[in-house]
């Protein structure tokens, strides 16, 4: 074995897909005309992933309901904004660009030919089904994401980090506690206090007002956590400014329900899968044909050669 025990990867597929989008031309397209610069881009990130980093396991997690109706009965404003349509029955619809929404099913189905275990499961986001495979994993895990939320399972002991891309994938941002704490002042668990604080207008989480990024560090960093934080409001020796302890006072209803909606879920009801990477497609078949409908070429065959060759007797 060598002291080799492999590494898991975890890919936000949305987050990735919506920077592959935006990263891609949109005159990448299918032989009928349909932008496919999302498909490709997404080939390619993955590709890249795999080649630069190397992972034994892969999955490809999504968002089945990426509005889930328990947060929104905690914090109704959360991504209120990003809702392009209400629904009665299931999830309402995200605003989506009208050239990406199309792409997303093909995304799925080259996935599954390829052989990429790709995970969503009813009521929760990408981010849960993520925290739950970090939470049961055996395996070091990268989680591959532009969401700085996930940033709270980062874990030294674990060897759990988040690859955070800069630039495309090429160039990812490898955070581990030490760039948390030089970045934030905080670990892991400690990002989603900072967060919770702080708000993020992106997720419709209005924070504590008054209270930004760099006081909710130093908070932490005198009181350890969000229940030390708030104990210290109900200590008259605290050491609080008065405005802070008006304004944590005032947020008290936000601060008892924010937990539930800004900390990822690690008890998703996962299906079983095989989360190994595929050295041979899937369905050899039915990707051919994907293939050819939509143009996929050079990115996917750049894929699969990389595929190879992560298998067999070569492979450290």
């Amino acid at each position: 074995m060598r002291g080799v025990t492999g590494r898991l990867m975890l890919l936000d597929t949305a987050s990735l897909y919506f920077r592959a989008y935006f990263g891609v031309p949109e005159s990448v397209k299918a032989m009928d005309g349909t932008p496919v610069n999302a498909v490709r881009g997404l080939l390619e990130f993955i590709d890249r992933l795999v080649r630069d980093h190397r992972p034994t396991q892969l999955v490809a997690c999504m968002d089945a309901d990426w509005r889930p109706q328990w947060r929104v009965d905690l914090i109704p404003s959360y991504k209120a904004h990003r809702v392009a349509e209400e629904h009665e029955s299931g999830p309402d619809a995200e605003e989506v660009p009208d050239t990406l929404a199309p792409q997303v099913p093909v995304i799925e189905a080259v996935l599954d030919a390829l052989g990429i275990a790709r995970v969503g499961v009813e009521g929760y986001e990408a981010d849960d089904v993520i925290g739950t495979f970090t939470a049961r994993a055996a395996l070091p895990v990268d989680i591959v994401t532009g969401d700085r939320d996930l940033y709270q399972l980062v874990d030294d002991a674990r060897g759990v980090r988040v690859l955070y891309p800069l630039k495309g994938v090429g160039t990812l941002q490898i955070t581990d506690e030490s760039v948390l704490r030089e970045k934030y002042g905080v670990d892991g668990p400690g990002y989603a206090d900072l967060a919770l604080l702080r708000g993020d207008p992106s997720d419709g989480l209005p924070g504590v007002p008054g209270i930004g990024e760099k006081t909710a560090a130093k908070l932490l960093a005198e009181f350890g956590d969000l229940a030390g934080i708030m104990a210290a409001v109900d200590d008259p020796k605290a050491k609080l400014t008065p405005s802070q302890r008006k304004r944590l006072t005032e947020a008290r209803p936000y601060v008892e329900v924010a937990p539930k909606v800004v900390e990822v879920a690690d008890d998703v009801p996962l299906p079983e899968v095989d989360p190994a990477l595929p050295h041979a497609p899937r369905d050899p078949a039915g990707l051919t044909e994907l293939a050819a409908h939509w143009n996929l070429g050079g990115s996917l065959e750049r894929l699969l050669t990389t595929l190879r060759a992560e298998a067999g007797p070569a492979r450290r």
